[in-house]
């Protein structure tokens, strides 16, 4: 490995650490894997909010098939 791809990869890794802070001062429920995947998508082109409806929507169907009520985390 190149030391160019080392600092690339040093900064990719402190970028989703800091993500998964402000992620988890958020209290969004996203591990740091999910995160990674969700910017992944969102770097793709993926549409953040589409993205984040059908998280939600994912999440009130998971609560509805363990018979629990959904967890929100922006009130909604």
């Amino acid at each position: 490995m190149s030391t160019r791809e080392a600092v690339r990869l040093s900064a990719a890794e402190e970028t989703l650490n800091t993500l998964h802070d402000i992620s988890q001062l958020l209290n969004t429920g996203l591990d740091k894997e999910t995160l990674a995947t969700c910017v992944g998508l969102i770097e793709s082109g993926v549409n953040p909010e589409a993205l984040a409806a059908v998280i939600q929507e994912l999440r009130r169907e998971n609560a509805a098939a363990a018979g629990k009520p959904a967890r929100s985390t922006n009130g909604r």
